[in-house]
């Protein structure tokens, strides 16, 4: 049996997320279906993180162990042939040491958030990005999102349902830039509670639309408590970027 690394990606819209789902298509679901269908094994595939129902990825992290040997390029090859004409792509496969695991062995998760910031309507992107059609202080954003750097209890940005056993989180780095109608929040930390990304970016909005500052981003902050927070950004402008691993484990 070898493990492998495949760096895989999706876009969500159609999928209830990464996590195999009863009654749902998910990403983890497809790819194990394309591994079925090449070499006959039950695989289980280990994402690095789980999405929500509409969120992509550039290059989610996984592994997977089987039985057949094969080259990783073959292995790439033949699942992104059983994949179609699905909308998720194998963009690597590497033969790992058995030490690595995709989620308990990752030390930090990018994530990006993409907002269209004009008014009219979305066409091409309207499946991938949040429109706001007030205009947005992204300089203000960025401010404010510095507030969230370090380690906090993050309740407030935590959803209800949130397995996590502890809203007591460190974010690592978060910045707000724009570029013509494109703002972009990005951050990344070794790990995040249900809905945090999304709730910060609501929140974010908030101040870039000049209805918070940042003293009220901070105290949304403070109170530990979700009625502070904002509206949660929608999932479909949220990218699972990278998954960081140290060189020992690979």
């Amino acid at each position: 049996m070898a493990r492998f690394k495949l760096l895989i990606e999706f876009d969500g819209t159609d999928y209830a997320g990464w996590q195999r789902q009863k009654n749902a298509p998910s990403i983890q679901e497809a790819i194990e279906q394309a591994i079925l269908a090449f070499c006959g094994e039950q695989a289980n595939l280990v994402g690095a993180g789980r999405t929500d129902a509409g969120v992509h990825a550039r290059a989610m992290a996984a592994h997977v162990d089987i039985d057949r040997p094969v080259e990783p390029f073959r292995l790439g090859e033949a699942l992104n042939f059983y994949l179609k004409p699905a909308p998720i792509a194998i963009l690597e496969v590497s033969a790992v040491s058995d030490q690595f695991h995709a989620r308990f062995s990752c030390t930090a998760r990018h994530y990006e958030y993409l907002i269209y910031n004009r008014r009219a309507p979305l066409t091409l992107e309207r499946a991938q990005a949040w429109r706001i059609i007030q205009p947005l202080g992204h300089q203000a954003m960025d401010e404010a999102a510095q507030v969230l750097v370090g380690k906090h209890d993050f309740t407030t940005f935590r959803a209800a349902q949130c397995q996590s056993n502890s809203p007591v989180k460190t974010l690592s780095a978060i910045g707000v830039e724009r570029s013509d109608d494109w703002v972009k929040v990005r951050c990344h930390a070794p790990s995040f509670l249900h809905h945090q990304v999304r709730s910060i970016v609501g929140c974010l909005v908030e101040v870039g639309r000049g209805s918070w500052t940042v003293d009220d981003l901070a105290g949304a902050l403070k109170k530990a408590d979700r009625a502070a927070c904002a509206m949660v950004a929608p999932a479909t402008g949220l990218y699972f970027m990278q998954a960081d691993y140290p060189n020992s484990v690979e």
